[in-house]
């Protein structure tokens, strides 16, 4: 199977991947990374209501490259981490609509 992880060598330490498959994603792994900071964001504006608009934009960005980042995905590792932080950018993204939203 692809998914399993296989264990580190003697004095070898894991390492934490996204390409689990041993090829370079570079355009994959920037959308993940781009998802990542968006959802950071949108999550980060809700503790303020001032900053609804910053939120607002994150987050609605964060899921549009959050769901083209999933068609784009190749391993199990991108998808995982896209799916968390689609959802924290989608969560931001509504409250930060209900503190008042683009305007």
């Amino acid at each position: 199977m692809a998914q399993v992880l296989r264990r580190p060598q003697l004095g070898q330490r894991p390492h934490l991947t996204l390409n689990t498959d041993g090829r370079r994603h570079p355009v994959e792994n920037a959308l993940t990374a781009l998802t990542v900071l968006l959802g950071v964001v949108a999550l980060a504006c809700t503790l303020s209501e001032s900053l609804h608009v910053i939120g607002s934009w994150a987050g609605l960005v964060g899921v549009i490259v959050g769901l083209y980042g999933q068609l784009r995905s190749a391993t199990t590792a991108e998808r995982f981490v896209l799916v968390i932080f689609l959802g924290a950018a989608a969560v931001g993204f509504g409250l930060n609509m209900a503190h008042g939203g683009f305007v």
